[in-house]
């Protein structure tokens, strides 16, 4: 038997690979995925087959990963709840495809993955598993076996193994390109101010810049693609905004969550160019598609967002969701212009040849072409049945 495992390195899918080895007698072939998360890769896979794999893959997936899902998140205005920019989940269906990948390359009959039974990123893994290959046998040895920290070290000095591995102190920490995640520890409190110490990629607010810095970023068909008129590739883009907001202290998220497994959690994050990146989108599309169109697109937003929490990266709606994203983003072209300061992106400005704004219309000037005439009819069409309504009802009134 052969089960590929996503590795991160770290304890938990250490102690996976043994109890794997051990528990299904199986030779394990460790998948670690590159999506940004800044690792020390050769360390990783060594530590892989000093713990006895039968073999191991590294896969850089960072443009694939901004590419097919960080850019489609964009053009959905992606935010759970309206607070999280879907950092972590976002990374899920393509780690899981890759592990897919990898079991019908080697011929393994199962996968594995290091997740807990109180998360979403279970449901994630293996709905996106399921979906791509039913066949596949999923282990989940931290779940089947409800371990804990102390356990699992315990654990490998009992297989022998004394190998040195990170254990991320207190806290759980997963981060790729386009945020940070930080779980546990005395943020497991929801009334407790998050440590100062739990951050790295976004300053506190007392050491930021004391002067404002402007940002232009150009878009294309809905997706980034400049930065103060420098054409930019998608990796690098998202790496330079996550510096420069948050070099300004832009990017922090503390968030009471609903997780699917019904758990509230307290969860912390830092997405600096995440939240740049929604907020100048958002803007630039508000201008550009008609009223209509928005209202319609705010209620697919939420549902393309509340699939991709989910773990339904794989559903046919999601799909039939982008459809209708895809058909608005092709007018979604244009330059947004930003002012960072003190932990706020603010839009200060906006330009694209396919505004619906009209200063013709919109100026209170001299040269304005709007009929103000047409409104008074206008009012009384908009209000008519507004009117009647308050009529009848006032007629009742008199006849009680």
């Amino acid at each position: 038997m052969k089960t590929v495992l996503a590795y991160s390195g770290g304890l938990d899918t250490s102690v996976c690979i043994k109890w794997i080895q051990e528990k299904y007698d199986s030779e394990v072939i460790t998948l670690t995925v590159d999506v940004g998360q800044k690792r020390n890769f050769k360390l990783i896979e060594e530590r892989a087959k000093k713990l006895g794999v039968l073999k191991h893959y590294y896969i850089d997936a960072k443009e694939e990963f901004v590419l097919n899902y960080v850019f489609p998140a964009i053009k959905a205005n992606a935010m759970y709840e309206g607070v999280y920019p879907l950092s972590s989940a976002l990374s899920r269906p393509l780690i899981a495809s890759k592990l897919v990948e990898i079991a019908e390359k080697e011929g393994a009959s199962a996968v594995a993955h290091g997740c807990t039974g109180k998360g979403n990123d279970q449901v994630r893994f293996e709905v996106t598993i399921h979906a791509l290959n039913p066949e596949l046998k999923v282990i989940a040895p931290v779940r089947e076996w409800n371990l804990n920290r102390e356990d699992e070290v315990k654990y490998l000095k009992e297989s022998g193994l004394d190998i040195e591995i990170e254990q991320g102190g207190v806290y759980s920490i997963d981060q790729n390109l386009w945020g940070r995640s930080i779980e546990g520890g005395v943020l497991e409190h929801p009334d407790v101010e998050p440590p100062e110490d739990i951050y790295e990629w976004t300053s506190p607010i007392e050491k930021t810049p004391q002067e404002p810095q402007y940002v232009k970023i150009g878009f294309s068909k809905g997706v980034p693609t400049q930065i103060d008129g420098e054409s930019m590739k998608p990796v690098e883009l998202i790496r330079e905004l996550n510096v420069i907001a948050g070099r300004h202290g832009i990017g922090r998220i503390e968030h009471l969550e609903d997780r699917l497994v019904g758990i509230k959690s307290r969860e912390v994050y830092e997405c600096p160019a995440a939240l740049v990146l929604l907020k100048a989108h958002k803007d630039l599309e508000k201008s550009i598609l008609t009223r209509h169109e928005l209202e319609f697109k705010s209620l697919v937003d939420d549902e393309w967002s509340r699939l991709v929490y989910f773990g339904l990266w794989m559903d046919p709606l999601k799909e039939d969701l982008e459809a209708f994203i895809n058909s608005t983003q092709e007018r979604v072209s244009g330059e947004v212009k930003l002012k960072l300061y003190k932990g706020n992106a603010v839009v200060v400005g906006r330009s694209s040849k396919n505004m619906l704004y009209d200063l013709n219309l919109a100026t209170y000037g001299l040269e304005s072409t709007f009929n103000q005439k047409a409104s008074e009819g206008f009012i009384e069409l908009w209000g008519l049945q507004t009117k009647l309504a308050r009529k009848i009802a006032s007629r009742e009134l008199e006849n009680v």
